[in-house]
């Protein structure tokens, strides 16, 4: 009894590896799609609350330029679809500023948090230097007679 109670947790064990590993080559397989075509960045997502309450969590993502838009994508999950879309037609970038003591533990090192609102829609993003001069370089590369405000309100 006790020797098949052993192959039972052996072989449930080695099941629970090979499940992890297929979740992992799923993940990474996932990536490569998002970032083979180009166009990517890595960059945090938090969604802010137009009531002035406390934000939400930090996620790590993948940002995809598409045309006008930009598709964030979570770096851990299966979806293909973005999880948010981020139009560059009446973009405001409202604030600029490096991330908290308590921020910065969960972002990517050396990175700076923008404060985006895209009508209803208001985040902050976290991203290293090279992929917010992308961004910025994105926001004013749009089409003449499209509105973009990089500077904030005063």
């Amino acid at each position: 009894m006790g020797e098949h109670l052993a192959l039972d947790v052996g072989g449930a064990l080695a099941a629970l590896v090979l499940v992890a590993a297929l979740v992992f080559v799923c993940m990474a397989v996932r990536r490569w799609l998002f970032t083979r075509g180009g166009g990517t960045v890595e960059c945090s997502l938090r969604e802010l609350s137009r009531e002035g309450g406390a934000p939400g969590v930090w996620r790590l993502g993948i940002g995809r330029y598409k045309g006008d838009e930009l598709h964030w994508h979570r770096v851990f999950g299966f979806r293909r679809r973005p999880r948010q879309v981020i139009h560059r037609r009446g973009l405001v970038v409202s604030n600029r500023r490096s991330p908290g003591p308590e921020e910065a533990e969960g972002l990517l090192p050396e990175v700076s948090v923008i404060e985006v609102r895209d009508g209803e829609l208001t985040v902050e993003l976290a991203m290293g230097a090279a992929a917010l001069t992308g961004f910025l370089a994105w926001l004013e590369a749009a089409p003449p007679g499209l509105p973009v405000d990089l500077h904030p309100p005063e």
